[in-house]
């Protein structure tokens, strides 16, 4: 009688707790384990510590690679697990839950004391720690992660999201100032602080790998959300210290994230990287979008530049861009509030009235109370829209519609200024080159959400508008190759 022996891993069926905080799949946690040298594997006094332990993966990976690679100096194997689990692979788990998957997943039981855990321990936890913490309020937020107290200050009642190893001023006091080799894990990604109309977020997962640091592994590795590449609430100084750190030896990034985590949608996409104490160089990048992956070996932050670029093809084309006189099309752009704050207007005109740009609706508003930028208003302007978001949708269109807007208007901050003009012709004669796959190419650079505030366009040069353009044109002044040429058309589709 024929059976069936498929025996599917328990770790590949789980729910995600939620987009911010993401189950990794074995086949991903054995890639960034991949990315280790394989000798960590092989020694004895390797330790290991994933301090944001979810289901367990990373540790029951490390284990079987442990197991194999010790079988040489420790043939028992009885013994081989009885050092690996005490000695070698500990862990922080981030809710009482997980921590419960994780030791079922590393000791096969929830609790490490039982008689069914595969290595006895004197404790339940093991080498698994997880203690539920408050937070520490100082001026209505967390002084160790800026979680809102309106939000989070619930009782015992709730789960209070306070990690444990973001939370303390020392981690080296976790594990009794334990050094660790190894520190590897996918964090949680942000906190909901209660801002704004609807959701609002905080980012947390660069305070994970901030207090990593702070235990000075041989080698860290984590898997985060690429916002940070060049954008993010708050992450301006983790950002400038990410790219300019040279023991970063590989990078590799998911524009769409569902190629990483499937069916998790997370805008800007997902990387993981590798650090190393003793490295010190440019970074191997790998660039994976539709399943096609390149690989450079380059800076992370290119010459003169404050961000990332993500794609391995752009650099080449970026730098022939910014290779003679360049001027970036940013320092024309408004801010996020072009007229300053236009509210309570009406929606039927008057003598005297400026016409206002808006969202869902347009309308009118006393002249008088355009406070700001008013030298704008008599002016042809080219407006855009501040946000504009795809899923999935490939070849990108990346910006919504450019539009001119007539003397005697403004906009509310639906709205961005790209720039203004005397002329309307000038005017009309921006939005062709806005349309362009050209110009759309280079604000996809540094465009990791759909926000499309003033800093994306930096990559995008200033041109003469006393005339149109086209694709074509931009092709030939910038000298770009007949492979170049089609890099930017297979990423960016018309706009109709």
């Amino acid at each position: 009688m024929k059976t069936n022996t498929y025996n599917p891993d328990v770790l590949n069926c789980l729910a995600n707790l939620s987009n911010d905080e993401v189950f990794t799949p074995p086949s991903l946690a054995n890639q960034v384990l991949d990315l280790l040298p394989k000798e960590v594997f092989t020694s004895p006094e390797t330790t290991f510590l994933d301090p944001v332990s979810k289901s367990g993966v990373f540790l029951r990976e490390i284990v079987k690679r442990l197991d194999r690679g010790l079988e040489p100096l420790m043939p028992n194997r009885r013994e081989r697990i009885e050092h690996i689990l005490k000695k070698q692979v500990f862990g922080i788990a981030i809710t009482e839950l997980t921590s419960h998957l994780s030791r079922r997943s590393v000791y096969c039981s929830k609790d490490a004391s039982s008689e069914y855990s595969v290595t006895r321990f004197a404790t339940e936890s093991g080498n698994i720690l997880y203690s539920p913490l408050h937070h520490t309020w100082q001026n209505g937020k967390c002084r160790y992660c800026g979680a809102s107290q309106e939000v989070y200050d619930r009782g015992d009642q709730a789960e209070q999201y306070a990690y444990q190893f973001i939370h303390t001023d020392n981690p080296h006091t976790l594990f009794n100032k334990m050094k660790f080799d190894v520190i590897i894990g996918n964090p949680p990604y942000q906190l909901n602080d209660g801002g704004g109309t609807g959701s609002s977020a905080i980012p947390l997962y660069h305070k994970f790998i901030q207090q990593a640091m702070k235990l000075a592994p041989r080698y860290l590795s984590m898997i985060i959300p690429a916002r940070w590449f060049s954008g993010g609430k708050g992450l301006d100084e983790f950002r400038e210290s990410m790219l300019s750190d040279e023991r970063i030896s590989h990078l590799v990034d998911f524009f769409d994230s569902t190629e990483c985590f499937p069916g998790i949608d997370l805008s800007g996409g997902v990387c993981y990287f590798l650090w190393e104490r003793e490295y010190s160089g440019e970074c191997l990048v790998t660039s994976i979008r539709k399943n096609v992956s390149s690989t450079l070996k380059r800076p992370l932050l290119e010459k003169g530049n404050k961000s990332f670029v993500r794609f391995n093809d752009s650099i080449s084309i970026i730098r022939k861009i910014q290779k003679n006189s360049f001027v970036s099309l940013e320092d024309k752009i408004s801010a996020r509030k072009p007229f300053g704050d236009i509210t309570d207007f009406r929606y039927d005109k008057s003598e005297g009235f400026t016409h206002v740009f808006a969202y869902p609706k347009n309308g009118y508003i006393e002249r008088r109370r355009v406070l700001q930028n008013s030298q704008w208003i008599d002016k042809y302007k080219v407006l855009i829209a501040k946000a504009y978001g795809e899923r999935g949708d490939f070849p990108y269109l990346v910006l919504g519609k450019p539009f001119v807007a007539g003397k005697n208007s403004c906009c509310t901050e639906t709205y961005l200024v790209l720039n203004s003009f005397d002329s309307e012709q000038h005017a009309q004669n921006m939005v062709s080159y806005v349309r362009t796959k050209f110009f759309r190419f280079l604000v996809l650079q540094k465009k990791n959400t759909q926000n499309a505030a003033k800093g994306v366009y930096s990559f995008v040069p200033l041109q003469d508008f006393s005339h149109p353009w086209t694709d074509a044109m931009l092709y030939k002044k910038y000298g770009l190759s007949d492979e170049e040429i089609a890099f930017i058309e297979s990423m960016i589709r018309p706009m109709e």
